[in-house]
Parts: structure tokens; sequence; C-alpha cells
């Protein structure tokens, strides 16, 4: 049976996210900025919260773990090379293992350079992805504890994902990471199109995410690094591609 999801605002702009496999009953969140609207979306399912998976350690995604779990006495699985920043980790895990609610299984992707030990939940048989603060609709997360080629080769992991794949991310940028985007690729169709359906989602009070795989491919400046155009506008051309995406994320930086 194929997975179920509960989208859902946390904090300030944050997104919460469930997914529930139907066939066991098991429900994981993803991440848990605050508790009070994970049990929200818990009550709206009828769901049982079984599990919490951690993408990073920062408090805007693990400030509602402890509560949750005195709660429900769900597992929490955290990545191994930040464990010790997480609460009440049960399970670690690492690029290559693997991550089950229920019977639903996921690839666990390292991508680090928001924080160190970022990681990365890969459904593959539900065609699923939750990128945490790696990668955002249209744009991606500052680099706080890696380096920029750091996380260039982490984007570049997600972006060799199945086009299809919907991708979650944690926050809700996608206004404002369009108009930077626009400043970079100013003439990108795809990017024109994307901007006049996220003032439509958002007009109709719609999420704007998730968005795939291949849309992010066409119109997220942070994946196109490598595209010679891209390093051409900014002046860069010929330049390697961590390069170039240390300029855009600079710009996006002071922007």
């Amino acid at each position: 049976m194929p997975a179920e999801t509960k989208l859902f605002r946390c904090l300030k702009d944050n997104y919460g996210v469930l997914i529930h496999d139907p066939a066991s009953g098991a429900t994981a969140a993803i991440d848990a900025p605050e508790a009070a609207p994970v049990e929200a979306a818990l009550r709206e399912t009828g769901w049982k919260l079984t599990d919490i998976l951690v993408t990073h350690h920062h408090a805007d995604h693990t400030g509602g773990i402890a509560e949750l779990k005195q709660k429900h006495k769900c597992r929490v699985v955290a990545p191994l090379a930040e464990a010790g920043k997480i609460p009440m980790v049960d399970e670690t895990v690492r690029e290559g293992d693997k991550a089950k609610v229920g019977n639903l299984v996921s690839n666990v992707i390292e991508t680090p350079g928001h924080t160190a030990g970022h990681i990365t939940y890969w459904f593959q048989g539900d065609k699923l992805a939750f990128a945490g603060d790696t990668l955002f609709s249209i744009g991606c997360g500052r680099v706080i504890e890696g380096t920029m080629p750091m996380m260039w080769a982490s984007l570049k992991k997600l972006r060799d994902l199945p086009g299809d794949t919907l991708v979650y991310c944690g926050h809700e940028y996608t206004l404002a990471n369009i108009k930077f985007a626009q400043t970079i690729e100013p003439d990108n169709a795809a990017l024109k199109a994307r901007a006049a359906q996220a003032a439509k989602q958002i007009a109709d009070g719609q999420w704007t995410i998730p968005t795939t795989i291949d849309e992010e491919k066409a119109a997220n400046p942070f994946l196109r690094a490598d595209v010679p155009e891209v390093a051409k506008l900014l002046g860069l051309a010929g330049k390697p591609a961590d390069a170039v995406f240390a300029e855009i994320r600079e710009r996006k930086n002071k922007f």
C-alpha cells in the first residue's frame, strides 16, 4: 500500500510532515519543530505516532521531540554524526542505511553543508524525499557548518534522484527564493512559470511544497551551478561549478 502524507505548518515558517504506512499503521514525523502542531495533525488523521525521523540537530527541527516521545513512546531516528546534539535518540543512521516506518523503507542520504551531519530520507518506492534544510523549493539552506563544495556535492546527490520524486523541505521560503532566483536567471522560462504558480498557490491558501526534482532542476539556481549559461550570467564562465555555487549562495546571503 502506498505511503500517505500529512503536511502542516509549525513555528513561524517551518513545515511539519507525517508519513503513514496504511498497512501497518505506523506513522513517522519528519523532524519535530514543536509538539502541538504534530499532535493536531495526528488528531486530524487519526494516526498513531510511532517514529520521529530527524534530518539535523537545529532546534527548529528538534524542539518537539522530548514532549512527543514522552507521550507516544515513539522511536527517534537521527543522523549518526549529530546524535549527541539531538534529544532522546534511539537509533542512528548514516549514508547507505535504511530507516523503516512500518513497511515503508527509506534510504538514508548524507547531505551535509547546512549542518555537518545533515541527512535526507528518500523513500524510493513511494517517490518521496524529505530534505530538511538542504534543498528548498527554489533554494537551499545556508552553509553553516560545512563548506561550499560540501553543500554543492550534497545538492548534486539530491538532483540525481528520479525527476518525479516529490521533495518535502523544512521551510516555506518559496516566494522569497523565487525573487532571488530571478536575479540570477531573469529569462528562465521555467522559473517564470514557477513564480506564477507559487503566487497563485499562496493566494489560494495552498502550500508551495512538495516540489519535484525535475521542477527544481529547471528553475532552482542552486542546482544549476554547472550550467554554462548560469556561470556566464554571473561573470564566472569556465569556473568550477562549486565556485559558481558559492557565488550564488553568497549573493543569497546578502539578498
